[in-house]
């Protein structure tokens, strides 16, 4: 009897472990960088730290069932965080709208020169599958230490072009979620940060960064 009932306690509890949700990874997405030629002469940038709001700023997606409730997706996770996604999908989309390969992520490079930082405050992101994925976001374009006293010390002497300067922008972006899956939510928060890029790199292309 003892042995029938210990055969039955562990039927139950494999039983319970083979019934577990699977659970998925997702990533952000971004548009491929096309070949470029040597870009030895252009602006060098690196993007990042990327900050998120301590909810967000976890291995689960999380997401939005109303302003004030947010649930946590435990078989739904990121591949790798949401900053680092968030902050690939930014230097690939300026990569591509200004030209140039020498764009880098914080999180993923040991690149330490750089002509200008490309910092990202990411204020809020609201999910909700089948709604909208609404996202706040602060950017700060900062010099380098070098690059400000190398243009200062050039401009004492031409008085051609002024000093580099820290530009500062706010992106406010709604995005659509064309479906209720998950898979549609990514992507959507996949657009939404690309539009970051595209605004951030709007402010490279006017006439003070040239």
């Amino acid at each position: 009897m003892k042995y029938l009932f210990t055969s039955l306690l562990v039927a139950l509890v494999l039983g319970g472990c083979s019934s577990s949700p699977k659970t998925s990874y997702y990533r952000l997405t971004a548009e491929p960088v096309p070949s470029m030629p040597d870009a030895s002469s252009t602006m060098r940038l690196m993007v990042g730290p990327v900050t998120v709001p301590s909810a967000m700023d976890r291995p689960q997606l999380v997401t939005h069932s109303n302003r004030d409730e947010v649930q946590i997706h435990e078989y739904q996770r990121w591949a790798g965080s949401l900053k680092s996604d968030a902050g690939r999908v930014i230097a690939s989309n300026l990569a591509r709208n200004l030209g140039t390969s020498n764009v880098w992520n914080f999180s993923q490079s040991t690149q330490a020169q750089f002509d200008y930082q490309v910092l990202i405050d990411v204020q809020s992101i609201e999910s909700a599958p089948g709604e909208d994925v609404v996202l706040d976001v602060l950017w700060t374009i900062r010099p380098s230490t070098s690059r400000t006293k190398n243009l200062s010390g050039a401009n004492a002497n031409t008085d051609t072009k002024q000093s580099p300067r820290i530009v500062t922008g706010r992106s406010l972006i709604r995005e659509p979620i064309t479906g209720a899956s998950f898979d549609a939510l990514v992507a959507a928060q996949s657009r939404a940060f690309n539009q970051v890029g595209s605004d951030i790199s709007k402010r490279f292309l006017g006439d003070e960064f040239r």
